[in-house]
């Protein structure tokens, strides 16, 4: 299965233009009300807080590009922020079988991916992988839990034949 919001990445740059001219005219008219109008007073700093925090929140929600691919034997996850140098783009291949587990974490801010896979260099521990998955729609989480739980349970039946079989 592969899942990708690639395609939205002309929706999230309109919207940092869109947080970023907030805070321009925000400071600008901060600075005029300071200087020439004094209408609002001490309410003149939400002109400044509101953009910092609408750019905050968008910071904060993570890396807006995010893609999945389970076709084949492995299984290739890439996490991005549409600027590269607020973040480092994340990319995991890794073959199906090593996939012990899988978390969703639903906040009300963010959403998030733990992927737990076996460690090849200490076989009793597993490896956490972070994903940010803030901006999947509904549908495409519900679709990647459903690809993840199969992978899953896959492997939970090749782990009891294996076991009986010895």
């Amino acid at each position: 299965m592969r899942l990708s919001n690639r395609s939205r990445v002309p929706i999230y740059n309109f919207v940092l233009t869109l947080i970023n001219m907030f805070i321009i005219i925000g400071f600008a008219a901060f600075i005029l009300e300071k200087t020439r109008l004094a209408m609002f007073g001490n309410e003149s700093f939400l002109f400044i807080i509101i953009p910092i925090l609408m750019l905050i929140l968008f910071w904060v929600r993570g890396r807006q590009i995010f893609e999945y691919d389970s076709d084949g034997e492995a299984v290739n996850f890439k996490n991005k922020n549409i600027i590269p140098f607020l973040s480092k783009e994340i990319r995991d291949e890794f073959p199906k079988y090593k996939i012990l587990s899988y978390e969703v974490v639903n906040a009300y801010i963010f959403k998030r991916l733990y992927v737990r896979i076996k460690s090849r260099k200490e076989p009793h521990h597993a490896i956490i992988l972070k994903y940010d998955i803030s901006y999947l729609r509904n549908k495409e989480v519900n679709d990647l839990r459903f690809s993840l739980k199969k992978i899953v349970k896959a492997n939970k039946e090749a782990n009891i034949e294996g076991k009986t079989q010895r």
